[in-house]
């Protein structure tokens, strides 16, 4: 089995035993999962800028497109989405009327669509390396979502902290069953280079900000807190 396929399939089977496990947590598990997998359009703009991962009959190289690809963000969009609420068992409320007519909610469909925007932005009028657009575009998304819906700061910082960590330790067992795999994949020299016990610092930051980012997407769609 490749490595790309190996760590997809580690978030995939933490998304099944979620799913099976929470009833709860089933409907927004499905919803956000569906609309992150359609980020696995993207993997042309990352291989080989970012990286040059082998895949199922060898279509990264061939095409740019993996099935991988779509794998990890239909689990991780699921998984990131409600980190929070496997960690702390809490449930969701509607918003009152007068709570969605706060001023900074004027904001909302704004905040929504801040990442998508900025990174196709970033994408189309700079240079950088697409592994950085991911990151600022995710991060500003996290910070356009915590200025518009206050009452989810909580649940967007502990979310991509939590995610973090979920993601440094599923990169950490990965790096003991493929050795070497990070320099042999990553396209080390194209982006900072710095290896936290094997990680690369932008997977992190990746993470960190994705988890930011997607922790609160369903709350904001359904006017939830």
């Amino acid at each position: 089995m490749n490595p790309w396929l190996t760590f997809s399939l580690m978030f995939l089977i933490a998304w099944l035993l979620v799913f099976l496990f929470r009833k709860g947590l089933r409907k927004e598990m499905l919803l956000t999962s569906f609309i992150t997998m359609f980020a696995g359009f993207t993997e042309p703009l990352f291989v080989p800028e970012y990286w040059n991962p082998p895949s199922l009959f060898n279509l990264a190289a061939k095409t740019g497109f993996d099935i991988e690809s779509f794998i990890f963000a239909f689990a991780v969009g699921g998984v990131g989405s409600v980190l929070y609420e496997f960690l702390t068992k809490e449930k969701h409320k509607k918003l009152s009327k007068h709570e969605k007519h706060k001023k900074t909610h004027r904001f909302h469909l704004l905040a929504l669509l801040s990442m998508p925007v900025i990174f196709v932005l970033l994408i189309a009028l700079t240079k950088l390396n697409p592994i950085y657009s991911a990151i600022i575009a995710s991060f500003i998304g996290g910070i356009s979502a915590i200025l518009c819906r206050r009452d989810l700061k909580k649940k967007i910082l502990i979310g991509g902290l939590s995610f973090l960590i979920l993601y440094f330790i599923f990169f950490f067992i990965f790096n003991i069953i493929y050795p070497r795999t990070v320099q042999e994949i990553w396209n080390l020299s194209a982006i900072s280079g710095v290896l936290i016990f094997g990680v690369p610092l932008e997977e992190l930051l990746f993470a960190f900000t994705f988890g930011m980012l997607w922790s609160s997407y369903y709350e904001h769609i359904y006017w939830l807190k």
